[in-house]
């Protein structure tokens, strides 16, 4: 491992911040990204533990030294954004890691973190996520609503953003009108991209999907009216209005789709099925020239992860009801 090389894929965008490709699954899936100011840094999601070295190969061709990293900000614990938080702690030593309330104990004691990945991912968690390791309590802070940080001479504001998950907050930077989503408003591959622009999707994994709440949790970011949104699933894109349209419109398909299926003796089938076909359309009215085979391959993994998140909401809302809720 010593002796490997570690390129980094970098994209270099306006305002000091650079995205990361994390080499997880393939490339161009996921991003962090590094904001610089003022000789400060910080990471806005890590990736997993096989993306650490890259991201220290990035710190290093942008000239920067890790101890001017002064905090982790992680958008949430979902193992594709905090898997190699803690390891790369471990190799900045000013750094803070900045997590939700909701987060924070799962990344010091990361045992029902690991435990509960592994039943959505089986005997793939070694495979995807590797080696997670725990975070030292005196260096993390859990973050308020409404908090604000400063780093250099740049000042973000820390939301919390439910609806994909419980534990998930949004980094808004109001000076630059960027913001940085982690999952909340959506996924957005660059080999969807068309000469109508970015094409967007929402992202419902499992297991704290609420679409109440994701609905509110975008309107909230668009009220800040950004220019870019930088997504970890992949990175900045601009036109907001028209993309948390789409983004909405699809969130409420995808409920009526899910109801739909609910009763059914295959309710995840019948809505994964029902999301194919709606980003099928969808992107074929966007000017899509990518074959039915070639789609279903890119978003084979949104499908899967999507459709358990929806039944997961389905039954919890089954119980609501039951308690009247």
């Amino acid at each position: 491992m010593s002796d490997t090389v570690f390129n980094p894929r970098l994209l270099q965008h306006p305002h000091g911040i650079t995205a990361v490709d994390t080499e997880y699954l393939r490339p161009g899936h996921a991003a962090a990204h590094i904001i610089v100011d003022s000789g400060r840094a910080a990471f806005v999601d890590v990736g997993t533990h096989f993306s650490v070295p890259y991201l220290l190969a990035a710190l290093r061709d942008r000239g920067i030294a890790p101890s001017q990293v002064d905090y982790l900000l992680i958008t949430h614990v979902h193992l594709d954004h905090a898997g190699g938080a803690g390891e790369l702690l471990a190799a900045l030593p000013q750094a803070v890691a900045l997590l939700h309330p909701r987060g924070a104990p799962h990344m010091i004691d990361p045992t029902a973190l690991i435990e509960g990945s592994k039943v959505v991912y089986g005997e793939l968690f070694n495979t995807l996520y590797g080696t997670i390791v725990p975070m030292p309590a005196s260096r993390v802070r859990q973050v308020a609503d409404g908090e604000r940080i400063t780093l250099g001479s740049r000042e973000l504001l820390l939301l919390h953003t439910p609806g994909h998950a419980l534990h998930h907050y949004a980094v808004v930077d109001e000076a630059h009108r960027s913001i940085f989503s982690g999952d909340t408003f959506g996924i957005s591959y660059r080999e969807l991209d068309t000469a109508a622009g970015a094409f967007i999707i929402p992202t419902t994994t499992p297991t704290q999907f609420d679409p109440e709440q994701l609905l509110a949790s975008i309107e909230r970011l668009e009220s800040y009216q950004p220019e870019s949104i930088y997504l970890m699933h992949y990175s900045r894109v601009t036109d907001i209005p028209r993309l948390a349209a789409e983004l909405k419109d699809q969130i409420k398909e995808l409920v009526r789709i899910s109801l739909a299926a609910d009763g059914k003796p295959n309710p995840k089938e019948e809505i994964r099925e029902g999301m194919r076909q709606m980003w099928r359309e969808r992107l074929a009215a966007h000017g899509s020239t990518m074959s039915e085979d070639e789609q279903r391959e890119l978003l084979a993994g949104d499908l899967e992860l999507n459709s358990q998140g929806l039944v997961v909401w389905l039954e919890r809302r089954r119980k609501n009801l039951a308690r009247g809720k």
